[in-house]
C-alpha cells in the first residue's frame, strides 16, 4: 500500500503525530521497528535486526575511532534497514544534505507536514538528552523526529525510556555532526508498504547473508576469521604499544562491545531472540536450540568485557590479563562458528 499523505496545511507552531514511543537494544533496529508499525506493520526488533543480517564482526586497523582501530560488531550504518525494507519488499525514502543544513531541516519540516515521521541519522557527542558520560563522537546514531512546536522537535530515541526533545538548533547540529561516518543530514521513511509480506523467504534470505557473511569472507578481518586475527593482535599489544596504549585500545573494545551501536553481546542477545521468532513462524524447535545456544555466545561476551574492563583499569589479579581475555575470544569464535554451521544447514 502506499503510504497516505496529510497535504493538508499544518501549523508548525503545534505539529505532533500519534506516534508511539518503543526503547529498543539497538537504535537502527528500534527506529525501523517504529516507523513501520505506525505505518501498520507490527515486526520486533529482532525480526528487523535477523531479516537484516545485522549481525556482524569486523576488524579493521586501517579505520580509526578515536585515534584506534576500528572493531565493529555490525555492517555499515543504513545497512540493516536497507536489507530488511529490501527483503520485506517496503519502499524507504532516502535523502542526504552534504553542506546544506537549512534544506535539510525544511524538507524535514515538509515531511513532517504530510504527518510522517522520519528516522535521521545524528552524531551523539552533542545530544543534549544524553548523559555526559555517553556523549563521545560516534554519528552512526538513529532516531526518529515524530513532531514539532515551535523551535521544539519532538524526538523518539530508541535507546530511551522515554520521548525527549531538541531545539531547531540542537537537532541540526548532530543531524550535521563531522567526523567519520558524518550523517551529512540524512533521513528516511517508508513510502510503500506491501499489502502481504512473505515473512518466511525475508526470514531465510537474512539468515544465509548472516551466515555466509560470519563463516566464507576469504579476508581475515571479518566473521569469525576477524575475532580470531583480533584475538592475536590483541595479545601483543602490551608489548607492541605499551601498557598505557594497550589499555585504551583494550577500553575501546569494550565500548564496542557494551556502548556503541549495542555491540557484541547485546547483538547476541538481540540474535537470539530473533530466533526464538522464527521457531514459532516455521513451526520448527530447532531454531529455538538454536537460539539458546545464541545466548550462552551472548554470555560470553558479556564475560570478556568483564574482564577486559579490569585488565584495562589495572583491577585484575590475572597477571596474563591479555592473554585470558584473547583466550576467551578465540573460544568465542571457536563457537561462534560451530553455531553459524549448524544454522547454515537448518536453513538450506
Amino acid at each position: 500500500m502506499d503510504i497516505p499523505c496529510d497535504h493538508k496545511k499544518t501549523n508548525y507552531k503545534h505539529m505532533k503525530l500519534d506516534f508511539e514511543h518503543i526503547p529498543a537494544g539497538h537504535c537502527e533496529n528500534g527506529v525501523i521497528s517504529s516507523l513501520l508499525k505506525y505505518h501498520g506493520l507490527n515486526l520486533s526488533e529482532a525480526m528487523i535486526f535477523g531479516i537484516g543480517s545485522g549481525y556482524f564482526f569486523a576488524y579493521m586497523p586501517f579505520v580509526k575511532v578515536n585515534g584506534i582501530p576500528l572493531a565493529s560488531f555490525r555492517p555499515v550504518p543504513g545497512m540493516i534497514f536497507a536489507r530488511a525494507a529490501k527483503r520485506l519488499g517496503i519502499k524507504m525514502k532516502k535523502q542526504t544534505f552534504r553542506g546544506q543544513p537549512k534544506r535539510a531541516m525544511d524538507e524535514l519540516d515538509r515531511v513532517l507536514e504530510k504527518k510522517l515521521p522520519v528516522g535521521v541519522q545524528a552524531g551523539v557527542f552533542h545530544l543534549s538528552y544524553f548523559p555526559p558520560a555517553y556523549r563521545f563522537h560516534f554519528n552512526a546514531h538513529n532516531m526518529t523526529v515524530y513532531g514539532k512546536e515551535g523551535d521544539t522537535y519532538f524526538i523518539s530515541d530508541p535507546v530511551m525510556e522515554y520521548p525527549t526533545t531538541l531545539t531547531y538548533d540542537e537537532l541540526k547540529k548532530v543531524r550535521f555532526a563531522k567526523g567519520p561516518l558524518s550523517p551529512n543530514g540524512k533521513m528516511y521513511y517508508p513510502i510503500e508498504i506491501p499489502k502481504e509480506i512473505d515473512l518466511k523467504s525475508a526470514i531465510h534470505k537474512g539468515i544465509k547473508q548472516t551466515a555466509d557473511w560470519m563463516l566464507t569472507i576469504p579476508v581475515p578481518l571479518f566473521g569469525v576469521k576477524g575475532i580470531r586475527y583480533l584475538s592475536r593482535r590483541m595479545r601483543n599489544w602490551p608489548k607492541k604499544l605499551g601498557p598505557k596504549k594497550a589499555a585504551a585500545y583494550l577500553a575501546q573494545m569494550v565500548r564496542m562491545l557494551e556502548e556503541i551501536g549495542t555491540g557484541g553481546a547485546g547483538f547476541r542477545f538481540i540474535y537470539a531472540a530473533f530466533l526464538q521468532e522464527v521457531a514459532e513462524i516455521m513451526q520448527d524447535q530447532r531454531y529455538f536450540e538454536l537460539s539458546k545456544e545464541m545466548t550462552k555466545i551472548g554470555d560470553k561476551w558479556r564475560t570478556f568485557s568483564s574482564l577486559a574492563a579490569k585488565t584495562c583499569k589495572g583491577r585484575s589479579s590475572d597477571p596474563d590479563g591479555y592473554n585470558t581475555v584473547a583466550n576467551l575470544m578465540l573460544e568465542i569464535a571457536d563457537d561462534e562458528e560451530k553455531f553459524f554451521i549448524e544454522l547454515k544447514k537448518l536453513i538450506n
